[in-house]
């Protein structure tokens, strides 16, 4: 076999200068459009609201303190609150604007045949299963053969694969299916002797080496699915609009078998698409990238993307983790539209399908996203660029702060005299006097806060015709309500939990212990119950330690379903990755009654190509 395959069209080099955070750039090759389209009123609707909630919030409850005057722990409890609940309220607007969006009825715009592009559909991989990376590289060929057009493309499988074993299956698996592939299907391949610098290295490596020849790349992860439809559409909007740079499209879950990954699908399904479609019209041309399934103009990418190192505090240079916001912020710095167009219907991806398996992500992104808040001062950044990159950032913080509120609620308790920090300084005038919950107004407004968490997915239900989809998709009326209410229940219960564990990710970065950035095991896996205890016993020892304080009177009821969830962390963990019988079927999904076609044709192509590598099979020619 043949350990240095390496199958590349001719080198088409592109120079790709590593930018300057101090320094503001324009790229000339921007074209002048003329005016574009504001979102400056679309995001008047999403931020002021939340921004007059808030405030609302903050004036009632600066009632709850007494006559005396705030002092400094009400005061700093205050900010917590009021922080934590304008993004909640942001959240609940961004998906009201969805479904006003959704529910305009717009003309489509007469437009004419767009300039054929050249484009590369670009799949960076790193010690993945070679037949699933590949079956679904061949389901994006043949079903952009199929549907024809004026367009070019062609697959490139950029490899960083570092285990030996997995690299000859891979290169075995590529002479395999290139033997069927259709003449007129271009599939390349080729393996980094080092992964310098990891995925951006990677992108880099061949965007300098061929990136002159391809008008755009289509960026896809390893486990990435796209119809030729979708990736069609993307062209042609990036064909129509020469000012854009980055058109992102919204990749939707798929192949979810466990109870949890089921409930990430579930959401992602139905609460994400007025989300998604709020998100959209209140970024405009200012909008982010999640590193996949967005078509780049590739010398615009080139010319203002590329990404210098880092400097840490102790001087060591570090590599930008969490790329895909800044490249997003620098090609717009640059003048280049990023745009999000979320009703390209057709791009998936997958989810980690275990409990852990999500919380070891989560740790990798969130050391990427707390990178950002460096990068927050550099020279040039438009102001959304700017809060895409803090609000990533805060989407990890907000965890230790709701840990932070926890703990002082539970200190705190039902009033001074009940409180456990009444036994070791009752007379401290720094003591916050916490309101008694039987009052109504006090009840009202915890149950506003708790709605408030809600809002979003029953909002999301309501949209959900508007979109186009059906209740009767998901397998008729009642057992749409049925998944609903469980995914409900079951993301009540593992909320606290992922709290936990993003407050754990934030310290890990914080104090350095995070090293590195593994690649993600997409496959998961049922982990021993010794794994389990160590993973969740911050979570377990918490939760007993509520439910103690909540039994005894010291602690708030309001606290028990908090209490709960913490406490049985272990068995909720366990729970997560169960992918058979009653447990799997808690929650359906409409992908269990009408199956897209182009996952069942990926599906095949991957056993297929598994068979052959196992020397169980051989590879049927394309038809």
């Amino acid at each position: 076999m043949n350990h240095d395959l390496h199958i590349m069209p001719p080198e088409a080099p592109l120079t790709m200068p590593a930018q300057d955070f101090s320094a503001e750039f324009r790229d000339a090759q921007v074209p002048d459009a003329g005016r574009r389209p504001s979102a400056g009123f679309w995001r008047a609707l999403a931020f002021s609201p939340a921004m007059a909630a808030t405030l609302g919030l903050l004036w009632v409850m600066s009632d709850w303190f007494g006559a005396e005057g705030i002092n400094l722990i009400e005061a700093i409890l205050l900010a917590l609150i009021s922080f934590n609940f304008f993004w909640i309220s942001f959240t609940v607007c961004t998906v009201l604007l969805g479904m006003v969006s959704l529910s305009r009825q717009e003309q489509p715009k007469r437009q004419g045949r767009p300039q054929p592009l050249r484009v590369a559909l670009m799949m960076p991989v790193y010690n993945e299963v070679p037949w699933n990376v590949l079956g679904n590289a061949r389901t994006m060929l043949e079903d952009l053969n199929a549907r024809g057009g004026q367009h070019h493309y062609a697959m490139f499988i950029l490899s960083d694969t570092r285990d030996p074993e997995i690299a000859a299956q891979e290169q075995a698996s590529i002479e395999a299916l290139r033997t069927t592939l259709a003449p007129d299907l271009e599939l390349y391949y080729r393996r980094r002797e080092q992964n310098t610098d990891r995925k951006v290295g990677n992108i880099a490596d061949w965007v300098s080496r061929w990136g002159a020849d391809w008008d755009a790349m289509l960026v896809l992860d390893a486990d990435s699915l796209m119809t030729g439809r979708a990736i069609l559409r993307l062209t042609d909007s990036l064909a129509r609009d020469s000012g854009a740079g980055l058109i992102q499209s919204y990749p939707q879950l798929i192949g979810a078998q466990s109870v949890f990954a089921r409930m990430q699908q579930f959401a992602n399904g139905v609460y994400g698409i007025a989300f998604a479609e709020g998100l959209a019209r209140w970024c405009g041309q200012e909008g982010n990238y999640w590193g996949h399934n967005a078509i780049i103009r590739t010398k615009a990418f080139a010319n203002c993307a590329g990404l210098p190192k880092l400097r840490a505090l102790n001087g060591q240079e570090k590599l930008i983790m969490s790329h895909d916001f800044v490249e997003a912020g620098l090609m717009r710095r640059a003048g280049w539209g990023v745009r999000f167009l979320p009703r390209i219907r057709g791009s998936y991806e997958e989810t980690p399908p275990t409990l852990i398996d999500h919380a070891l992500r989560d740790r990798r992104w969130c050391q990427g996203n707390l990178q950002h808040l460096k990068l927050l001062g550099s020279a040039g950044f438009r102001a959304v660029s700017r809060f895409h990159m803090f609000h990533g950032a805060v989407g990890y913080l907000m965890s230790p702060l709701w840990f932070a509120l926890l703990v002082m609620w539970a200190l705190i308790g039902q009033g001074e005299e009940a409180s456990v920090l009444h036994y070791f300084s009752p007379d401290n005038p720094l003591f916050p006097q916490w309101p008694e919950m039987t009052e109504t107004r006090h009840v009202l407004i915890i149950l506003v806060m708790y709605a408030m968490l809600l809002a979003p997915k029953v909002l999301g239900v309501l949209a959900l015709p508007l979109s186009g989809v059906r209740y009767a998709d998901f397998g008729g009326g009642p057992k749409f309500l049925t998944s609903f209410l469980a995914e409900v229940v079951l993301s009540i219960l593992y909320a606290p939990i992922l709290m936990v564990q993003q407050m754990i990710a934030v310290f890990r970065t914080a104090l350095g212990v995070q090293k590195g950035w593994s690649p993600q095991a997409r496959d998961g896996g049922s982990y021993s119950l010794r794994t389990l205890i160590l993973c969740h016993a911050l979570e377990t020892i918490s939760g007993i330690a509520l439910s103690v304080g909540i039994l005894s009177g010291l602690v708030s009821i309001w606290l028990a379903p908090i209490a709960i969830s913490l406490a049985l962390a272990i068995p909720l963990s366990a729970l997560s990755g169960v992918s058979a019988g009653a447990a799997r079927r808690m929650v359906g999904m409409k992908e269990d009654f009408h199956e897209p076609a182009i996952t069942r044709s990926a599906r095949r192509h991957r056993n297929e190509l598994k068979r052959v590598i196992e020397g169980k099979g051989v590879m049927t020619p394309a038809e």
